[in-house]
């Protein structure tokens, strides 16, 4: 899935990897805005205001470590009505971990989680999302019982710097549909990219009358 611009996953990919949630089957015109790898004070608050401004809300897959480090980042996201997600304590690719580390590092991103949640926030089944994609079908096994494994229907690219901010967003635009699950990132590295992209996306989409939902 790893191409140098803003894609789509092929839908005979999302069909043949059914145990992942790539988009979502819905009725009315609405979009799934998703960010990794944050809380991080520098980008995250910036990414929460933006979202106010649009009454739109999102879903944060969180790296365990930066919950550490920013608990009160975490906080003000489920405080403002959004949805978090696990994305690993350490940020790591499951194709290079043994099962048993693997493991182990989303139990302490999880664990990172719970301290910190607000009760009024906590959802049924944690949502988890493997960095970089990268998830081997026996580390699938041991988890798809406690997590639903979201992945993506459309991904930014928002990370790579020597993509130009308007090419990210008009490519992006072009490859949303109803349901999409879109991957933007509130870290240091996409900074310039999200803060170009984000409120223009989805003030193109608002006055098409599309909605911004949690996950």
């Amino acid at each position: 899935m790893g191409l140098i611009k803003p894609h789509r996953v092929p839908d005979f990919l999302q069909r043949y990897f059914s145990s992942f949630v790539f988009k979502k089957d819905v009725r009315e015109p609405t979009i799934y805005l998703t960010f990794d790898d944050g809380p991080i004070p520098e980008v995250t608050p910036w990414v929460l205001s933006c979202l106010k401004d649009f009454e739109a809300h999102a879903t944060f897959f969180m790296v365990g470590d930066n919950v550490r480090k920013h608990p009160e980042v975490f906080k003000q996201v489920l405080e403002e009505g959004h949805l978090v997600g696990n994305h690993t304590f350490n940020h790591l690719k499951g194709w290079s971990e043994s099962n048993a580390d693997y493991l182990e590092n989303i139990g302490l991103c999880q664990k990172y989680f719970d301290e910190v949640r607000l009760e009024e926030n906590s959802f049924q089944k944690p949502l988890f999302r493997p960095p970089h994609g990268q998830i081997k079908p026996s580390q699938v096994k041991k988890i798809r019982d406690s997590y639903k494994i979201i992945l993506w229907d459309v991904l930014t690219c928002d990370y790579d710097q020597s993509l130009q901010p308007e090419e990210i967003l008009e490519k992006t635009i072009e490859l949303t549909r109803s349901g999409s699950i879109l991957v933007f990132h509130d870290s240091l590295k996409a900074e310039r990219n999200v803060k170009f992209v984000l409120p223009r996306y989805i003030s193109h989409f608002k006055s098409l009358g599309f909605k911004f939902e949690t996950l």
